[in-house]
């Protein structure tokens, strides 16, 4: 096995592969490179710097790209913290009944898309509940201010549905906490995108 430097001629989201332009081969790039699912879709830039495992010298097809960097003489920046990377939606939570006055709490990443690190979440919920009036709020876990959040909610009418989505915030662990308000709602909630 052996690493070797390149840097990313194209990137497919589709087929998560790369072509690359190694360093020691200038005038010819190798295509359909499979790209580690380590790396955020949005690393894929072209022009970034890559590291190329090649598992058999001889054979340039069995390869992965395992890393993709800046360095201070490509001029190609970093992918800057939040960036939004859109995800197959995903139910995260389905028809949970939280009590009024009750908050709840549900881990989003590791699942469904949502990586280890995400700052934030794009999400869709809604709720029903039998309570004129009641509401939901949604924060990051352990939030010191539930009204700072994402407020969903007011029902107008006994059973009807709330519909609603959004940014929210996860803590470090990749947790939220929702609370209901006013009266017991049944929350499902979906997320389709993040922050890192």
């Amino acid at each position: 096995m052996i690493i070797k430097r390149g840097i990313i001629q194209a990137f497919s989201a589709v087929s998560y592969t790369a072509s690359v332009l190694l360093f020691e081969a200038t005038s010819h790039f190798l295509t359909g490179v499979p790209v580690s699912n380590t790396l955020d879709g949005t690393s894929g830039l072209v022009g970034a710097m890559c590291a190329v495992l090649f598992f058999d010298e001889q054979n340039p097809q069995d390869a992965v790209v395992i890393a993709t960097f800046a360095n201070g003489t490509s001029g190609l920046p970093a992918p800057p913290p939040g960036r939004v990377v859109f995800v197959t939606g995903f139910r995260q939570v389905n028809a949970v009944v939280i009590n009024s006055g009750v908050t709840q709490t549900f881990t989003l990443a590791g699942v469904g898309g949502i990586p280890g690190g995400a700052l934030g979440v794009i999400f869709k919920a809604f709720f029903s509940s039998p309570t004129v009036g009641a509401y939901l709020t949604m924060t990051p876990h352990a939030a010191s201010d539930n009204n700072a959040y994402v407020t969903l909610g007011n029902i107008q009418v006994a059973s009807a549905f709330v519909n609603g989505g959004g940014l929210l915030q996860l803590d470090g662990n990749g947790q939220i906490d929702i609370k209901a308000n006013t009266g017991n709602c049944t929350v499902t909630l979906y997320t389709h995108g993040y922050i890192m």
